[in-house]
C-alpha cells in the first residue's frame, strides 16, 4: 500500500509540476506575442530597433545564452570568463551558421575561437541523441561520392582564385570576420536569474514542499507502528538532555567544500543572501581582475568633501596615462563593459598606458566625509561640480601618484624635470564628461592653475542642446517651470529602493530573453530619450545597475542641462538671481564656457554620431566652429553611431580612431616649457583676429 501511494504522488507531483511549468512558459509567450504584436503599431520601430541586430520573435527560456537580437547589448567578457552553455532541450540556427563559418577558409583560428568551438561542438553532442548522429553517419554515405565529384573542380579552382577574391572582396571578409565575432558574443553567458527563471524556481520549491509535506503524512497514517515508535524516541531523547557526540564522527556537522571549475582546491562554500537572489553585482574590479589585468582602487575627497572612486588599470613606470571619464547615468563599467577586444581601457593598457577610470559624484549610497549628510544637501549640486571640483581632484591625485611612482622607480627623475610633469596625460571623454572636461579646462586657465592635459578625445560630449527632439523641449519646460516645486521632493533621479533595483536588474535579464518585452521596452525607453536607437534595453543588464547601488542624476544637474538647452549656449550653472550669481561668478550673469574656448591650448577631437537623437551632430558641430574660430588645435569626425554605441558596443572603427588620437602625443622624456599664459594666449587670438 505504501508503494502505490508513493508512486501516486510521484506521478501526480510530476503532473502538477509539468502542468504549473507549462500554464507559466504559456502565459510568458502570450505576453512577448502580444508585446510583438504592440511593438508592430508603434512608429518608428524600425529606426528604433537598427542597433539591435538579429530581432526575432521566439522566446528563450531556462538557458543563460542570449539570444541573437542582442547581440550588440551584451557585454563579451563573459565570453572570455565562462564556459559557453546552451539551452538543454532547445537548438538554434547560431551553432549551424557558426560552424559553417568556421569551417570555410577565413584566417587561423585564435585559442579562444578553438577552445570556444570545442565548447559548442560538446554542447551539441550533449543535446543530440544516439540516433541523430545514426541517421547522419549513413546519409554522409550516400552523398560522400557526389561530394567528392563535385568537390575536385571546386577545389582546384577555388586554389586559382583564393588570392584574388581575398584581394578583390576585403569588405566582405571584414563582415564575415565581424558576424562570427558578434556569433561569439551572442554565447556570452549571464549570472543572472531573470523573474520567470525565479517564478519557474519558487513553483518547484512550493510543489516540492507541499508533496514533501503530504508524503510524511501518508507514511504516518499507513505505518502507525513506525510512526508511534519514532515519535516515542524522540521524547526520551529530548527528556535525557543532548547526548555527547558519537566517537565516529556521524553526529558531527562538516563545512561543505566545492570544486571550481579552474582550480582543483576544495574551498568552503561560502552562502549569501544575496548569492541566493542571483544578481549581478560585479564591480570593476571583478570584471578587470577577472580578464587578468591588474587593478587599483582610488579613493578621492574633493573640496567640499564628496568621496569619489577612482580606478586604475596600474602601469607604474609609464609615461603615457590616459584617464577615462564616463557620462549621465554612467559609471567607469562603460569603459570595460565590452570585453578586451572591445573596451577602451583595455585597448589603452594594452598600448602602454597607464589607465585612470574616473567617477563622478552622485551614488545612491552617497559617499561623503561627513556620514550625516541629508540626500537633500548631496544631491545639490550641479554639472559646475562635474568640471569645478570632482575634476581637478581626480587629476591632481593622478599627477601626485605618477610624479610619486616616477620618482621612486627612475633613476636621475629629479634632475630631469624639476618643476614640469614627468608624464603626458590625455583624457577620453563621453556625453556629460566631456562638457565637464571642457569646463575644468577653461575654469583652470581662467585661474591661470596647470590642467596637465596633453589631448582631449570628446565623444559626443554635452554643452549645447537646443536642436533636440521635441521630448526633450517638453522636458525643458518642465524642470524650468516647476523646478521650485519638484527640486525639495526629488532631488536625485534613481531607483530608490533595494527590492526595485534587484527587480530591474532581473528583468534586464527577462528583456534578453523575450525579444518582444525587450523590443517594447527599448522602443518606449527611445521615446523618452528622443528617438535615440542606441541599445538601453542592453545597457540595463550591465552591472553597476544593481540592488546595491547605481549610478544617479541630481536634480540640478538635468535642470543645468534645461537651462543650457533655453539659453543655447554653453553656461554655468544659473543660481536664479543676479545676487548669486554675482557672488560665484563676478557678474549677474552665469558665465559662456564657449566664449572662453580661446583659453583651451591643447589638441581636441570631437566625435558625433549621425545617428545620436541625444545629442545631435549638429550640436557636436557648434563645438568644432567656436573652437576653429578661436584658434584652437581642433579636429572633428563623424561615425554612423546612436549615443551609447561610443561606449557600450563593439565599434572597432571608433577604437582603432581613439587610438590614432592618442597616440598623435609625444612622449619625449622632458616636458615642453609649459603651457602658454592667459595674456599670451589672448594676445595672439586678438593679434590673429586682426
Amino acid at each position: 500500500m505504501q508503494r502505490l501511494v508513493d508512486h501516486v504522488l510521484a506521478v501526480t507531483k510530476e503532473s502538477v509540476k509539468t502542468f504549473t511549468y507549462e500554464s507559466l512558459n504559456n502565459v510568458v509567450r502570450l505576453i512577448n506575442g502580444m508585446s510583438a504584436l504592440l511593438l508592430t503599431i508603434l512608429p518608428g520601430n524600425s529606426s528604433i530597433l537598427e542597433g539591435i541586430h538579429g530581432w526575432e520573435l521566439r522566446p528563450a527560456f531556462r538557458g543563460p545564452r542570449l539570444p541573437r537580437w542582442m547581440e550588440d547589448g551584451v557585454s563579451s567578457f563573459n565570453q572570455f570568463i565562462h564556459e559557453l552553455s546552451v539551452e538543454p532541450n532547445a537548438s538554434s540556427s547560431v551553432e549551424y551558421s557558426l560552424q559553417e563559418d568556421v569551417d570555410e577558409n577565413i584566417g587561423p583560428m585564435s585559442p579562444l575561437l578553438q577552445s570556444s568551438r570545442a565548447s559548442r561542438v560538446s554542447s551539441f553532442t550533449r543535446q543530440s541523441g544516439n540516433w541523430v548522429h545514426l541517421l547522419r553517419y549513413i546519409f554522409s554515405w550516400f552523398i560522400f561520392p557526389i561530394k567528392f565529384m563535385l568537390g575536385i573542380p571546386l577545389y582546384l579552382y577555388g586554389s586559382r582564385t583564393t588570392s584574388g577574391s581575398l584581394q578583390s572582396s576585403p569588405l566582405r571578409a571584414t563582415k564575415r570576420l565581424q558576424s562570427l565575432k558578434d556569433h561569439f558574443v551572442q554565447r556570452a553567458t549571464d549570472r543572472r536569474r531573470g523573474v520567470v527563471e525565479d517564478l519557474h524556481l519558487a513553483i518547484e520549491i512550493i510543489i516540492e514542499t507541499v508533496f514533501g509535506f503530504v508524503h510524511k503524512a501518508a507514511h504516518c497514517l499507513l505505518s502507525p507502528i513506525v510512526t508511534f515508535t519514532e515519535v516515542v524516541k524522540w521524547f526520551f531523547s529530548c527528556m535525557s538532555g543532548p547526548e555527547d557526540v558519537p566517537a565516529d564522527g556521524s553526529g558531527v556537522s562538516v563545512p561543505t567544500d566545492t570544486l571550481s571549475e579552474n582550480d582543483p582546491t576544495p574551498r568552503e562554500r561560502q552562502t549569501s543572501f544575496y548569492h541566493s537572489l542571483n544578481t549581478d553585482a560585479r564591480t570593476c574590479q571583478d570584471v578587470i581582475t577577472e580578464l587578468g589585468y591588474p587593478y587599483e582602487a582610488l579613493r578621492v575627497v574633493t573640496n567640499d568633501g564628496y568621496i569619489l572612486l577612482l580606478e586604475r588599470i596600474p602601469r607604474r613606470d609609464a609615461r603615457k596615462v590616459v584617464y577615462l571619464q564616463h557620462g549621465v547615468f554612467d559609471s567607469s563599467m562603460g569603459w570595460i563593459s565590452n570585453g578586451v577586444v572591445g573596451s577602451p581601457a583595455f585597448a589603452a593598457y594594452d598600448q602602454g598606458y597607464d589607465v585612470f577610470l574616473g567617477n563622478f559624484r552622485g551614488l545612491v549610497s552617497r559617499e561623503h566625509v561627513d556620514s550625516n549628510i541629508s540626500p537633500r544637501q548631496y544631491w545639490r549640486y550641479s554639472i559646475n561640480e562635474h568640471g569645478t571640483q570632482d575634476i581637478p581632484a581626480i587629476i591632481q591625485k593622478i599627477h601626485e601618484i605618477k610624479v610619486s611612482e616616477l620618482k621612486n622607480s627612475q633613476a636621475g627623475f629629479e634632475e630631469e624635470c624639476e618643476s614640469d610633469q614627468p608624464y603626458k596625460l590625455c583624457a577620453i571623454s563621453h556625453s556629460l564628461g566631456g562638457a565637464a572636461i571642457l569646463m575644468y579646462v577653461i575654469t583652470q586657465r581662467i585661474e591661470e592653475k596647470p590642467h596637465r592635459l596633453s589631448r582631449l578625445i570628446l565623444l559626443s560630449p554635452a554643452g549645447f542642446h537646443h536642436d533636440s527632439n521635441i521630448v526633450f523641449t517638453v522636458m525643458e519646460y518642465v524642470f524650468l517651470v516647476l523646478s521650485p516645486l519638484l527640486m525639495p521632493f526629488v532631488p536625485a533621479f534613481y531607483i530608490p529602493t533595494r527590492f526595485f533595483r534587484m527587480l530591474v536588474n532581473k528583468l534586464a535579464r527577462d528583456f534578453h530573453n523575450l525579444p518582444g518585452v525587450g523590443g517594447l521596452v527599448q522602443t518606449l525607453i527611445s521615446y523618452v530619450v528622443g528617438g535615440d536607437s542606441s541599445n538601453w534595453v542592453g545597457t540595463l543588464g550591465l552591472s553597476h545597475y544593481n540592488m546595491n547601488d547605481m549610478p544617479a542624476v541630481s536634480f540640478c544637474v538635468a535642470l543645468h542641462m534645461a537651462q543650457i538647452k533655453r539659453s543655447r549656449k554653453f553656461i554655468m550653472f544659473d543660481y536664479g538671481s543676479a545676487a548669486s550669481n554675482m557672488e560665484v561668478y563676478g557678474s549677474p550673469q552665469p558665465l559662456d564656457l564657449g566664449e572662453y574656448y580661446l583659453l583651451i591650448d591643447i589638441p581636441v577631437d570631437l566625435v558625433a554620431g549621425q545617428k545620436d537623437n541625444v545629442i545631435r551632430p549638429s550640436m557636436v558641430r557648434k563645438h568644432y566652429d567656436l573652437m576653429t574660430d578661436a584658434g584652437v588645435d581642433v579636429s572633428y569626425n563623424e561615425f554612423e553611431y546612436a549615443h551609447l554605441d561610443f561606449t557600450f558596443s563593439h565599434r572597432e572603427e571608433l577604437l582603432t580612431y581613439v587610438m590614432s588620437r592618442l597616440m598623435l602625443v609625444g612622449y619625449s622624456t622632458k616636458q615642453p616649457a609649459g603651457q602658454k599664459s592667459l595674456r599670451n594666449r589672448r594676445n595672439e587670438v586678438q593679434s590673429s583676429s586682426h
